[in-house]
């Protein structure tokens, strides 16, 4: 399944390659819309373009905006319930379920994204390299002091299997690693509720968490956590632009591959690639794709 889905990610991207082309884009209204889904994390993609697709504000076109979060987007993707998902990488579960029901996503990278490590901005340590994280998060490393900090448990907090950043974190970051199994404690269901455990939890400064650069930066600010650089790499709009940020990603536009080649899906995804496309998504916090 990893390898059908490759296939798929490298010949968007080889799509992709080329310049952006200025393209018109579709018009609908909010009733003939394809129905959309998505991650927590895209629905200001999703308002922005709604509103340029129906020339209409984003006040106005909000209220008919409903993302089911990463899981549950791909399950409707894959029951018909909807028509085109904007999400994080379906994980394993995601690819099997699709494959059990005889469905193959198409998977199109729309924007440029990080996945970034934060912790309590009175932490010392302000960097890690990529090894070690992976040396805490499988139980190796278990004090700030074997990483230029305190001599106190790192508290590696983790969100739920399917989740779109736990997905991201397995891999990512893990890879071929398995993870410690944490306390049930340090698993935080939402997004923004792990930032705010790094944030307030027991009053210290030992929590290590990860999340998306655009969701903390954009979406869910707390001044009481910092990003921390990765191979001595800040994660910013600058290098996750130009590739030096070490994990990178992306948001994907997701549909049935079945979808025929005039469908409204398929505009939609082509208006998002062109020129005016990707400035919308780029007045609205998000980084380019290149």
């Amino acid at each position: 399944m990893k390898k059908i889905l490759w296939i798929i990610l490298i010949s968007s991207i080889l799509l992709m390659s080329c310049t952006p082309k200025a393209v018109e884009p579709p018009v609908f209204t909010l009733t003939n819309l394809p129905i959309m889904d998505g991650s927590t994390v895209t629905i200001p993609m999703d308002e922005a373009l709604v509103a340029a697709l129906t020339r209409k504000t984003i006040e106005e076109v909000r209220p008919y905006i409903l993302h089911n979060k990463t899981h549950q987007a791909y399950i409707n993707l894959i029951e018909k319930k909807a028509d085109l998902i904007f999400v994080t990488s379906p994980s394993a579960e995601e690819l099997y379920l699709a494959e059990s029901a005889g469905i193959t996503y198409e998977i199109i990278p729309i924007v440029s994204e990080a996945f970034i490590f934060l912790t309590h901005k009175n932490n010392p340590v302000d960097s890690l390299s990529l090894s070690q994280i992976v040396d805490i998060y499988s139980g190796k490393i278990t004090k700030w002091s074997q990483v230029g900090g305190s001599d106190s448990t790192i508290m590696a907090f983790q969100r739920p299997i399917n989740s779109g950043s736990q997905t991201g974190f397995l891999d990512l970051v893990m890879k071929t690693v398995v993870p410690m199994t944490p306390p049930s404690e340090w698993v935080y269901a939402g997004m923004g509720e792990l930032i705010e455990a790094v944030a307030t939890y027991e009053n210290k400064s030992d929590a290590l968490g990860y999340s998306y650069y655009y969701f903390v930066t954009d979406m869910w600010g707390n001044d009481q956590v910092k990003l921390l650089k990765i191979n001595n790499v800040y994660p910013d709009k600058k290098s996750i632009a130009n590739g030096s940020y070490p994990i990178r990603t992306a948001y994907y536009a997701v549909f049935r591959k079945d979808e025929p080649a005039d469908s409204d899906v398929r505009k939609i995804v082509t208006w998002i690639l062109s020129r005016d496309g990707q400035q919308l998504m780029e007045e609205c916090g998000y980084v380019k794709v290149k």
